[in-house]
């Protein structure tokens, strides 16, 4: 089988372009949102031809699907069963107190299998590897717990839960912070799959107990925005704890558009899977695209889903792009550039802009700092 991943970059375009014509058709056929859209827009669908013709296309928000995530939803009953028929709900976190439903059919769970596929190769995860998944069970289903079961199946990987989280229902079944420890000792996992700084409390856990963790070689951490120092205290902490390795993969991801993985340390961020979505950086103000390597909001367009199906839908990521072949690995997909700062991250004091993640790394340099917390409060 050949291996897109390493082809020409006016390959993989081809593809991509083929496989574009295909999805608008059936949104022009079957969503309800893009067909009211585009003709307000008046736009004429059979003269997008490829991913080049895109920025015809208007941009989606997030408050876009917020507002009516139902009317992103593919309305095809001719579909053959498995493309129609509704495998899961994932919800994804919003501005709102409710978390807005993403709409998966049987057909886009292969897609997420076959792109889970990818990233274990990718980033490293192994048939032989025992995954601890340390993600909070939430009151919504949540992506990052859920799909730890898949990203598992999908490497030929072993997984077990840890169940952490704030308490809700009645059932008692959360488990607290020394039960996360023990099924990583107990189960002799590999990887430590979850949230950074709920990783962190593990690890410091696991050296006041003095617990066994030399199976560990990896964690893999997302869900929240780390710095170099944060991700070096991870490294530093499986040293002390005699891990058999200290490797820290940031995953880089979303529930709209699943997981990019780096192929080394501390390096971008490869998407596994052009040929089910494609990537743009624009200016939100006009949708314009933005040249690889300038920075602007990150847009992707679904290639290939019939669930809930997004066209050019803002991220609400201010990244970069590149589309040159990676140094480090040789493969020629598009990869995303950080640093990444999300568009709420940016927060204004007296007039002034202030980009947290910034202020967050100055933070997290400091020697003999452990732990702070920053408090922006609205007076008068």
């Amino acid at each position: 089988m050949t291996d897109l991943l390493r082809q020409p970059l006016d390959e993989i375009e081809r593809l991509q372009s083929e496989r574009l014509r295909y999805m608008l058709a059936l949104c022009a056929r079957g969503h309800p949102y893009y067909r009211r859209r585009w003709a307000e827009a008046r736009v004429d669908i059979a003269a997008i031809r490829g991913v080049q013709d895109l920025v015809r296309l208007p941009l989606t928000s997030k408050q876009d699907l917020m507002d009516d995530p139902e009317a992103f939803r593919m309305q095809l009953p001719d579909l053959p069963l498995h493309e129609r028929v509704l495998w899961e709900v994932i919800y994804t976190t919003g501005s709102t107190a409710d978390p807005t439903p993403v709409y998966n059919t049987t057909h886009d769970y292969h897609a997420y299998l076959f792109q889970s596929r990818r990233f274990a190769e990718i980033s490293g995860i192994l048939e032989t590897d025992v995954i601890a998944n340390l993600f909070p069970l939430t009151a919504a289903p949540m992506g990052a717990f859920l799909r730890s079961a898949t990203n598992a199946y999908a490497a030929g990987a072993t997984i077990c839960a840890a169940l952490p989280g704030a308490e809700h229902g009645s059932f008692g079944v959360h488990r607290p912070l020394d039960y996360a420890v023990r099924t990583v000792e107990v189960h002799r996992a590999t990887v430590l799959w979850g949230v950074p700084s709920f990783l962190r409390r593990v690890l410091l856990r696991a050296k006041a107990l003095q617990a066994n963790f030399t199976s560990v070689r990896m964690c893999a951490i997302t869900g929240e925005a780390t710095t170099p120092a944060m991700r070096e205290e991870l490294r530093r902490c499986l040293r002390d704890l005699k891990a058999n390795g200290a490797v820290i993969f940031d995953r880089y991801g979303s529930t709209e558009l699943g997981a990019f993985a780096q192929c080394r340390e501390e390096g971008d961020w490869h998407n596994p899977a052009p040929e089910i979505q494609y990537h743009e950086i624009v200016d939100p103000g006009t949708g314009h695209p933005i040249p690889d390597g300038e920075r602007g909001m990150l847009a992707v367009t679904h290639l290939d889903r019939r669930g809930t199906v997004l066209i050019r839908f803002l991220v609400g990521d201010m990244v970069s792009l590149s589309r040159s072949t990676c140094p480090a690995c040789g493969r020629t997909a598009d990869r995303v550039v950080g640093p990444v700062v999300r568009d709420n991250d940016l927060v204004k004091v007296k007039g002034m802009l202030i980009n947290l993640p910034a202020l967050l790394a100055a933070l997290g340099s400091l020697q003999n700092l452990d732990e702070f917390q920053v408090v922006v409060r609205a007076e008068n």
